[in-house]
C-alpha cells in the first residue's frame, strides 16, 4: 500500500512519541484502497476514529472543556497539577500547553481520511451509487465540523485538501478564518446533498445532522470576527428547516429525564460521538474529572460561582449540578469540599461506578436543544421582531427546564440576550458558552466581575480569543 501521509502526522505530531507509533492501519488508507466501497467505509471509519482516541486526537478527553474555560461557565483548581487547565481560564496560554493537542491533532487526521475519501472515491466503480455518496457525504461533514472547531479556537490555520504530504507543506502559510468557513459552507452544501435522511448508523449524521450543523455555522458567520450580519437569516432558514421535519429526522426535546440525554441515544442526539468503553475509544472526561478530591476526584472542571448562584432554579438546574457529596458515609456541602464549589452532575455516571476515567458515555457534540435556540436567536437578530415561532422554539426548551415562558412583547435585542442566556443554561460546561461569548465579544464582560473564590483572569484582549498554534509545529514551520 503506498503511503500517504499528511503533514499534520508527521510534522505538526512530532511531539507526542505515542502518536508516531500508532499502527496507522485503520486510520490511513493509500488511494489504492479507496477503488471499493469497502474501502471507503474503512476510511471513513477511521476519521471517526480518530476524534474518539483517548488523551490522543479529538473529543474523548477533557481537553475541550479546558480550551474553554475563558468562559464564566468553568474553572479549575487553583493548585494541584491544573495549571495547563488555569492557564486557558486566566488568558495565558503557553504554545506549549499539552491539553490543545488531541483537539488540533484529531481534527486534522480526521481532515486527512475526509481528504483522501473525498479525493479518491471516483475510482470505485462497483459500489452502490447511493451509499458511495452517503460515505462522501459523512466525510464532507466531518471535514466541515473539523475546520469549524480548528477557527474557532485557532482562528488563522492550514487548510490542507490533500490527502497527500509534500515538501511545500513544510511552508504553508495559514489562511484566516474567512477562507476557512468558506471552505467549510462549501462542504456542508456537499454533505447536505448527500447525506441520507436517516442515519446510517448511530453515531453518524444524517441531513438534518448537516443542516443543524450549517446552521450553527451561519449563527458563528454572522458574529466576530466576520460580522457578516446576513447569515442571521440564513442560520434561522436552516435551523427552521430541521424543525419542520423533525419527524424526517427522528430529533426532538428528549422529555424524560434531563440526564439521560448524555447516556445518548436519545431523540435529543443530532450528532454524537459514541465511544465504547474500551482504550482505544472510551470517554475520559466523565467521572474522576469532575469530581472533587474529598470524593477521589481530579477536579480538572467545575462551575464557577457566579454562574451557578445566577442560575434559575430548577429541575434543569437540579440536574445540571452536584451540590452535595458523601464523604466516609457523611453528606457533606459543596461549601465544605476542598474547592469550595458545586460540580457537573451532567458529566458524572449516573449509574454504576462514579468515581471512573474509563466511560462508554458517548460526547454529545449537537443536540436538537441546540437547533431551536440557533433558530430563536438567529430569527430575532434578523428580523425586526422575534417571531411567534422564535418564542415557541425557546419557550420549549424553558419548559421543559421548569421555567415559565419568557415574557411577551421583547425587542428583537433583549429577546436574542434573553435566547443567549438561555443557551448558557441548557448547554452549561458543554464547551458551548466560550463561543458564544467569543462570536458576540462579551468575553471581557463575562470575566469582569468574578467571585473572589474564583481565579482571576489576566488581561483580555481580542488576540487572546485565539490560542496558540501548538509549539511542537510552529517550531517546525515559522509560518503557523
Amino acid at each position: 500500500m503506498k503511503k500517504i501521509y499528511f503533514f499534520a502526522l508527521i510534522i505538526i505530531f512530532t511531539g507526542c512519541s505515542k502518536a508516531l507509533e500508532e499502527d496507522p492501519r485503520g486510520l490511513v488508507i493509500g488511494s489504492e484502497g479507496l477503488s471499493s466501497q469497502a474501502g471507503l467505509e474503512a476510511a471513513l471509519t477511521g476519521a471517526y476514529g480518530s476524534l474518539m482516541v483517548p488523551w490522543e486526537s479529538g473529543f474523548t478527553t477533557v481537553s475541550q472543556i479546558a480550551m474553554c474555560m475563558g468562559a464564566d461557565d468553568l474553572t479549575t483548581h487553583p493548585g494541584s497539577n491544573k495549571e495547563e487547565f488555569r492557564e486557558f481560564d486566566q488568558f495565558s496560554v503557553s504554545s506549549l500547553n499539552s491539553r490543545m493537542t488531541p483537539i488540533w491533532r484529531g481534527c486534522y487526521k480526521t481532515i486527512q481520511s475526509a481528504n483522501n475519501i473525498i479525493n479518491n472515491y471516483e475510482a470505485v466503480k462497483d459500489g452502490d451509487e447511493a451509499t458511495v455518496q452517503a460515505i462522501v457525504g459523512e466525510a464532507y461533514f466531518l471535514r466541515a465540523l473539523c475546520y469549524y472547531w480548528l477557527t474557532r479556537y485557532w482562528g488563522a490555520v492550514p487548510l490542507v485538501l490533500t490527502e497527500k504530504y509534500t515538501s511545500d507543506q513544510l511552508n504553508m502559510q495559514k489562511s484566516g478564518p474567512a477562507d476557512i468557513y468558506k471552505q467549510i459552507e462549501a462542504d456542508l452544501l456537499k454533505a447536505e446533498e448527500w447525506v441520507p435522511n436517516t442515519k446510517r448508523d448511530p453515531g453518524r449524521p444524517n441531513k438534518g445532522s448537516v443542516k443543524a450543523l450549517l446552521a450553527d455555522v451561519y449563527l458563528t458567520e454572522g458574529g466576530w470576527p466576520l460580522k457578516d450580519h446576513g447569515k442571521y437569516a440564513l442560520a434561522a432558514a436552516k435551523a427552521k428547516e430541521v424543525i419542520d421535519d423533525k419527524g424526517v429526522y427522528k430529533f426532538d426535546l428528549y422529555q424524560d429525564g434531563f440526564l439521560k440525554i448524555f447516556a445518548g441515544g436519545t431523540v435529543e442526539d443530532v450528532f454524537t460521538l459514541f465511544t465504547r468503553g474500551q482504550w482505544s475509544t472510551y470517554n475520559s472526561f466523565y467521572g474522576l474529572s469532575t469530581m472533587p478530591e474529598n470524593e477521589g476526584g481530579w477536579s480538572d472542571f467545575f462551575p464557577e460561582l457566579n454562574f451557578f448562584n445566577s442560575f434559575p432554579a430548577g429541575s434543569r438546574k437540579d440536574a445540571t449540578f452536584s451540590t452535595s457529596f458523601v464523604v466516609g458515609g457523611v453528606t457533606i456541602p459543596w461549601q465544605d469540599v476542598t474547592t469550595k464549589h458545586p460540580y457537573y452532575k451532567k458529566f458524572t455516571i449516573q449509574s454504576g461506578q462514579k468515581d471512573t476515567y474509563m466511560s462508554n458515555n458517548p460526547v454529545v457534540m449537537i443536540r436538537y436543544a441546540h437547533v431551536l435556540l440557533i433558530y430563536a436567536e438567529a430569527q430575532a437578530r434578523s428580523s425586526a421582531a422575534p417571531s411567534i415561532e422564535a418564542y415557541a422554539a425557546v419557550n420549549a426548551v424553558r419548559l421543559r427546564a421548569g421555567l415559565g415562558d419568557l415574557a411577551p412583547g421583547l425587542n428583537s435585542a433583549a429577546f436574542a440576550d434573553a435566547v443567549v442566556n438561555e443557551r448558557a443554561w441548557e448547554f452549561a460546561g458543554e464547551w458551548s458558552r466560550w463561543f458564544d461569548l467569543v462570536r458576540l465579544e462579551k468575553v471581557e464582560a463575562a470575566n469582569a466581575s468574578k467571585d473572589p473564590g474564583d481565579l482571576e483572569p489576566g488581561t483580555i484582549t481580542k488576540e487572546k480569543y485565539w490560542l496558540p498554534i501548538p509549539g511542537a509545529d510552529a517550531q517546525m514551520n515559522p509560518n503557523l
